[in-house]
């Protein structure tokens, strides 16, 4: 499944991110995913057997400093995880999550998905 491009690109990227620094290919990172858009990594602390970050190039810090314009590349990130998730067969089901501000549990300050499968998930999260 190809996705269009959505021109976000290193242009956006932050110099003290994290996240910005594996799609820039300064930190390593065991990367399952990349288009020139979106990247997607394994997690160095999974909290399933699979679990695996979705996120945009363009830095934002979250869902909630996202605008217009990043409507695209934000619904590419959702998409690009239901294919990783195909590709990985969890057809039994996944969980998918944004965590947004410090409250929610975001540790990493730029907009991210959680792709996690492989066990089951209870109801309430967290």
């Amino acid at each position: 499944m190809l996705l269009a491009r959505v021109n976000s690109g290193a242009a956006g990227m932050s110099n003290d991110c994290l996240f910005c620094k594996i799609a820039t290919k300064k930190i390593p990172a065991k990367v399952v995913y990349e288009d020139e858009d979106v990247f997607a990594f394994e997690d160095i602390n999974p909290q399933a057997p699979v679990h695996l970050l979705v996120c945009p190039k363009k830095h934002f810090e979250s869902l909630h400093h996202a605008s217009g314009e990043d409507l695209m590349v934000v619904g590419k990130v959702a998409m690009i995880a239901a294919q990783l998730a195909r590709e990985r067969n969890l057809q039994s089901g996944y969980r998918t999550v944004m965590n947004t501000g410090a409250g929610a549990g975001q540790t990493v300050f730029h907009l991210h998905m959680h792709l996690l499968g492989g066990r089951t998930f209870g109801w309430p999260p967290g």
